[in-house]
C-alpha cells in the first residue's frame, strides 16, 4: 500500500470532512432533493461525469469485477451493478457508504455490490478487471495520484478510469485564493492538476511501465470542472 505521509494525511483530513462536517450537504447533492443554482450546476456536472466514465466500460459488465474507488453515495456502482458488474465499493466515509447501503435499490439485475469502508489502495481488495475513482483523486498533488494509480496498477488488468481538476485559470485562482484563508470547516483543497504533467510522473512510476494516457475528457458545469481519464495497460508478459 502506499505510504506517503502526504498522501495519509488529506485522507485523513477528508475522512473528517465527509464524516463530520458535510454529511448533510452531501447527502443532499446526491439525491433529488431541491438545492441552490450553484449546486444544480455541480449535481449536473457530476451526473454527466458519471456517464462518461461508465461509457467508456463495456455496455454488458456481466464477469467483470469492478472497483469504485472513492464510491461516496454509490451512484456510478449501481449503474455498474445493473450492467452486471461484481462491484466493490469502497469509501474512507463511513457515514456516505451507510448513505449508500441504505439507498441500495432492491433490484440490481445480475450485478452486485460489496460496500466497504476503508483506503480504496489496500491490496486486500483484490483484483480487478477495472477501476473507476470519479473526484477521489482530485484532492492529491500530481506525484500522489501517480502513486496511487502505481499502487493499483499491478492488480487491475484492464482500465483505470479517474477524473483530475484541470489545470484551468479559475481552478488555480480558486486553489490560491482558498489558502489565504483560516481552514476551518472548508472542504479540503481540489489541487489543480496537468493531464500532461501527470503523464509525466506516471512514467517515473515503475509498475506504470506500459500504461498509457488513451483518452481525455472535460466536463465543465458552472462550479464543477472535471477532467476524465482513460488510463489503458500495456502488454503484460
Amino acid at each position: 500500500m502506499m505510504s506517503t505521509a502526504a498522501y495519509h494525511k488529506r485522507k485523513d483530513e477528508l475522512e473528517t470532512y465527509f464524516d463530520r462536517t458535510a454529511v448533510d450537504a452531501w447527502a443532499k447533492l446526491t439525491s433529488d432533493a431541491p438545492v441552490g443554482r450553484i449546486r444544480r450546476t455541480v449535481r449536473a456536472g457530476r451526473d454527466s461525469m458519471r456517464a462518461k466514465l461508465l461509457s467508456w466500460l463495456p455496455v454488458d459488465l456481466t464477469g467483470m469485477r469492478l472497483l469504485d474507488a472513492g464510491c461516496g453515495t454509490g451512484a456510478l456502482s449501481v449503474e455498474a451493478a445493473r450492467r452486471g458488474a461484481e462491484v466493490v465499493a469502497i469509501d474512507i466515509s463511513a457515514t456516505l457508504v451507510n448513505l449508500a447501503a441504505e439507498r441500495l435499490p432492491r433490484d440490481l439485475g445480475r450485478g452486485r455490490i460489496d460496500f466497504r469502508v476503508g483506503d480504496m489502495l489496500d491490496p486486500a481488495l483484490g483484483r480487478f478487471d477495472a477501476v473507476v475513482a470519479m473526484d477521489s483523486l482530485i484532492h492529491y498533488e500530481t506525484a500522489d495520484i501517480a502513486r496511487a494509480l502505481a499502487a493499483l496498477a499491478p492488480r487491475v488488468s484492464g482500465p483505470m478510469l479517474i477524473t483530475i481538476a484541470p489545470q484551468t485559470p479559475l481552478l488555480t485562482v480558486m486553489h490560491r485564493v482558498g489558502r489565504l484563508f483560516p481552514r476551518g470547516d472548508r472542504a479540503p483543497a481540489i489541487v489543480p492538476v496537468s493531464a500532461t504533467g501527470l503523464a509525466k510522473a506516471m512514467t517515473r512510476e515503475a509498475n506504470l511501465a506500459g500504461w498509457r494516457m488513451a483518452e481525455t475528457h472535460r466536463t465543465t458545469s458552472g462550479f464543477y470542472i472535471s477532467e476524465a481519464l482513460r488510463l489503458l495497460p500495456g502488454e503484460r508478459a
